[in-house]
């Protein structure tokens, strides 16, 4: 069983780069399914789920290419259907969590799809109700294969409506408003979540032509729109990451240099360990 042996008493010093945030990347890569046109991801970070998703993006048919260390290149210009419903596109969804996110997007684009119950860490409660209650709002229809223990989603074209969503879930608002971009009409979201990772989607979306107002607030318009376009986004560093090494710098009275923090976006957590200091 691997350990760590922590020896203290020493100051720390130097400058660390914070790796891009996996909750936001997660999004942003399902999202390039919203498009047949290339979309340019930078900072992008290499850990195991995002790994696994880039992956299952390049098994479903959408041309990948790796840029440079931490920028992709996707083109979902004719992903695979059939693999989609197929037995090793549900095995693989099984064992990431942020496949539940490709939902939306293939919904809207391509009116169907399927996925099964998706795996990730076993932190407590982690239901997926909003997700669908949200998509099933917009005209969608759910059903469950017990023999294939898959969800079955359709829809032959999805209409814009107004929901109160009974979780600000981060995930389940990303993936309803996903859907929402590429439906018919004006959609609604009251208490949708706010948090920074879903703002850098709304305004990645906006930049493919999406028409998403309200953002940085938990009462998002939509307004739907025919198609999207490529466009080029750059992820966040991720926050608790950030916050892990102020925190490591205040307990130890080191001076470490954080660089890359897109400060704008750490909200109370400077100013908590300024406090503490």
């Amino acid at each position: 069983m691997a350990s760590f042996v922590i020896e203290g008493g020493h100051s720390l010093s130097g400058d660390i780069h914070p790796q891009g945030a996996k909750n936001e990347a997660l999004q942003i890569i399902c999202a390039t399914l919203l498009t047949a046109e290339e979309v340019t991801v930078h900072n992008i970070p290499d850990i195991l789920d995002v790994n696994n998703l880039i992956q299952l993006m390049r098994d479903m048919g959408v041309s990948v290419s790796k840029k440079d260390i931490g920028t992709y290149t996707f083109k979902a210009e004719k992903p695979d259907l059939n693999y989609l419903e197929s037995d090793e596109f549900l095995k693989k969804c099984s064992s990431l969590r942020g496949s539940v996110m490709l939902i939306g997007p293939m919904v809207a684009r391509f009116h169907k799809a399927m996925i099964s119950k998706p795996g990730g860490d076993k932190i407590g409660r982690r239901r997926l109700d909003t997700h669908f209650v949200g998509i099933q709002n917009l005209g969608a229809s759910f059903s469950y294969n017990t023999e294939r223990e898959a969800y079955e989603i359709s829809a032959d074209g999805l209409k814009g409506t107004y929901m109160l969503l009974d979780e600000a879930s981060v995930t389940g608002t990303a993936n309803i408003v996903m859907a929402a971009v590429l439906a018919k009409g004006t959609t609604t979201i009251y208490n949708a979540a706010c948090e920074p990772y879903l703002q850098q989607l709304c305004k990645m979306l906006n930049r493919m032509g999406a028409k998403i107002h309200g953002i940085a607030s938990n009462l998002l318009t939509i307004e739907g729109v025919d198609e999207l376009h490529g466009t080029e986004h750059t992820i966040l560093p991720d926050m608790i990451e950030v916050g892990s090494f102020i925190g490591m710098a205040a307990m130890t009275q080191s001076e470490l240099t954080i660089k890359n923090v897109s400060y704008e976006n750490l909200g109370i957590i400077p100013e908590s360990f300024r406090r503490l200091g």
